[in-house]
């Protein structure tokens, strides 16, 4: 019997161990949703000068595609309830091939646009199921660990996925970037097939009406929890990405970093947030609600700290320090998200993403603003300031970061006993 063939009751996973081929293939294919949404990014100018538009135009396919994003994830998760996990998170990479495919060979930027909104559209399902699948993967207890392994994906985006995608970019043209990010989902897709189990959606979203469905996709917003959790996700990433779109001329203004010393800085900022979502992993699954403490304490310390024009090294310390801290903290955020509404998770990841993505546009906006008034050593004190009203948030919600659910409320959310 395959790995697929599996029923979801019984994945029989050896007590204490995570089901590490699934979770690695998810991981690269988080890897993959992250590189392309922010690749343009890097290929600015080589998109500008292919399809003869303008810069500024270029850089609304990161906008269009945050704005379609989060007006589609609730609506569509909850048409997809009824679809096997298994079968819908294929779909989601199916469509991303196809999409990055088509983007490879856009005769036009109208084209090329069409393309990111349709991959789009799928982006929301992909990381509003990903959390309940990787939960799935894991022994009672361990959902966080899982998650935050599957995140490593979204850390090596940053670390190699942007960096190497704009150097094939830089060097053989943009349209071999893009190929190539449909190349690797061909193969990510591949191994999902082979080694992601047969996961039926659970009885209660299986004998759910759609029409009922949808009103609990939207309900949930109305859960105080879900409610503060997404706020705080939102607070945060509009603040990080106010600053983050322009850590570029942050660092060339604050420490004289530019060409070489600027890619190594991201490398570095990659780098620190792989090392601590790793590090996060080891506690978000027992003492949850501190470790969000520490790590938004760390960034609103950080992240302040280049506000001034403090030189070269306090400048790499601080964004060392502020990537490690802020990559870190989806990890507890994610695995958070399925422990406080375990009977409505897809629903509950749906709101979260959607939360993310006006954060992530939101950011874009507000720090666009801001530079084009003169105002770039605002965009860190911003962020902290932003951080620092989330740790207000988190510090008395003591109840808001439970390090797990009770045991039966586990074995739903992995569908079923375990023997």
């Amino acid at each position: 019997m395959t790995p697929s063939d599996r029923p979801a009751t019984a994945l029989n996973l050896p007590k204490g161990r995570l089901n590490g081929s699934a979770l690695a293939v998810l991981g690269a294919s988080a890897f993959c949703y992250v590189t392309a949404e922010t690749l343009p990014v890097g290929l600015l100018p080589q998109i500008s000068a292919g399809l003869h538009v303008d810069e500024a135009d270029v850089g609304l396919l990161l906008t269009s595609y945050a704005v379609v994003a989060a007006l589609s994830t609730i609506p569509l998760t909850a048409l997809t309830m009824r679809i096997p996990r298994h079968v819908l998170i294929a779909v989601t990479m199916v469509i991303f091939v196809v999409s990055q495919a088509a983007a490879t060979f856009a005769p036009n930027f109208l084209v090329l646009g069409g393309t990111r909104l349709i991959c789009a559209l799928a982006h929301g399902v992909f990381w509003s199921i990903i959390g309940p699948i990787t939960a799935r993967l894991a022994p009672p207890g361990q959902a966080g660990r899982a998650t935050a392994l599957v995140f490593v994906g979204n850390s090596l985006a940053i670390v190699a996925g942007v960096p190497i995608g704009t150097a094939i970019g830089q060097w053989l043209g943009w349209r071999v970037a893009v190929g190539t990010m449909a190349v690797g989902a061909a193969v990510c897709l591949v191994l999902l097939m082979k080694f992601l189990p047969k996961l039926d959606p659970l009885p209660h979203d299986r004998e759910t009406r759609l029409g009922t469905q949808l009103r609990a996709s939207v309900a949930i917003i109305r859960d105080r929890k879900v409610a503060l959790l997404c706020a705080i996700t939102g607070l945060l990433v509009i603040g990080h990405f106010a600053a983050y779109t322009y850590i570029a001329p942050l660092a060339r203004r604050d420490g004289g970093l530019k060409g070489i010393g600027l890619s190594a800085l991201l490398l570095g900022y990659g780098a620190a947030a792989l090392v601590a979502g790793y590090a996060v992993g080891r506690f978000v699954d027992r003492r949850p609600g501190p470790a969000m403490t520490v790590l938004l304490a760390v960034m609103a310390v950080s992240v302040a700290a280049l506000a001034p024009v403090l030189g070269t090294v306090p400048t790499v310390l601080a964004t060392l320090l502020w990537g490690g801290a802020f990559c870190a903290i989806p990890v507890c955020l994610a695995a958070t998200v399925l422990r406080i509404a375990p009977q409505a998770r897809d629903a509950a990841s749906a709101v979260y993403v959607v939360s993310f993505q006006i954060g992530i546009g939101g950011g874009a906006f507000v720090g666009e603003r801001l530079t084009s008034a003169g105002y770039l050593g605002a965009l860190p004190l911003l962020a902290a300031g932003f951080a620092v009203i989330a740790l207000a948030l988190v510090v008395p919600a003591r109840g808001l970061f439970p390090s797990r659910l009770d045991e039966a409320a586990e074995m739903e959310l992995a569908g079923g006993p375990r023997h």
